[in-house]
C-alpha cells in the first residue's frame, strides 16, 4: 500500500504521521506527492514510517517496486489467461479482483481500458450483460490512438498508412471505444 492509503485507511493526517515517525513532514508531503519514490527513501526513514503504521517495511516498497510490462506483453498476457480460464471465469476474476480500478488507481489507463474493452468484449460474444460498476470507465479515450505493434511496424516498413486503416476497420468495438486497435484477441499460441 502507498503511504496515501495508509493514512486515508487509518483516518490519519500527514501532520500525525510525521509527528508519530520523526519523519519530517517535508518528506512526506514530497513522498505522497510523488515527488520522492519510496524506495529511493534510507532504511531509516522506511523503518520509522513502517513503525508508525504497524506494516512491514516491505509492504510500503511493494507499489514503488511493481514495474510496468510493455503493453503488447501486457494484451498477450489477457489474451492468454481468457484462453487459459476461459470466458466466464475470466469475467469473474476480472470483476472480483477489482484489477481495472487498480490499473486506473496506478495512472495504468491502456491496461485498465483494455481489461475493461476485453471484459465488454466477452459480455457481447457470450450474450451476457455488462457489468454495471465499470459503467463510469466505459466514456474514456486514450488520448491517442493505440495500435498493435505489428501493424506500426509493418505501416513503417511501407511507409504507408494503410495497414493502420485496415487495422482501424477491423477493429473490435470495444477496443475501439477506448482508442485501443484490436482485432484478434483469440488466436494466441
Amino acid at each position: 500500500m502507498t503511504i496515501n492509503e495508509l493514512l486515508a485507511k487509518k483516518q490519519m493526517t500527514k501532520y500525525w504521521l510525521a509527528k508519530t515517525s520523526g519523519v519530517s513532514q517535508t518528506t512526506i508531503n514530497d513522498i505522497c506527492s510523488g515527488k520522492v519514490n519510496i524506495s529511493n527513501c534510507t532504511g531509516e526513514t522506511l523503518y520509522r514510517l513502517a513503525q508508525a503504521f504497524g506494516v512491514s517495511m516491505e509492504s510500503l516498497l511493494l507499489d514503488s517496486m511493481q514495474r510496468r510490462p510493455a503493453f503488447e506483453i501486457f494484451k498477450s498476457n489477457v489474451c492468454h489467461q481468457v484462453k487459459d480460464m476461459g470466458d466466464i471465469d475470466f469475467l469473474i476474476d476480472v470483476i472480483k479482483s477489482d484489477r481495472i480500478y487498480g490499473y486506473m488507481d496506478k495512472k495504468w489507463y491502456r491496461e485498465a481500458l483494455y481489461l475493461l474493452a476485453m471484459a465488454d468484449y466477452l459480455c457481447r460474444e457470450n450474450d451476457l450483460p455488462t457489468h454495471e460498476g465499470f459503467e463510469e470507465l466505459r466514456h474514456l479515450r486514450l488520448s491517442e490512438i493505440v495500435y498493435p505493434a505489428g501493424v506500426l511496424i509493418l505501416s513503417a516498413a511501407l511507409k504507408s498508412d494503410k495497414p493502420k486503416e485496415k487495422s482501424l476497420r477491423e477493429a473490435i468495438p470495444e477496443f475501439l471505444r477506448h482508442n485501443i486497435v484490436e482485432s484478434e484477441v483469440r488466436n494466441v499460441a
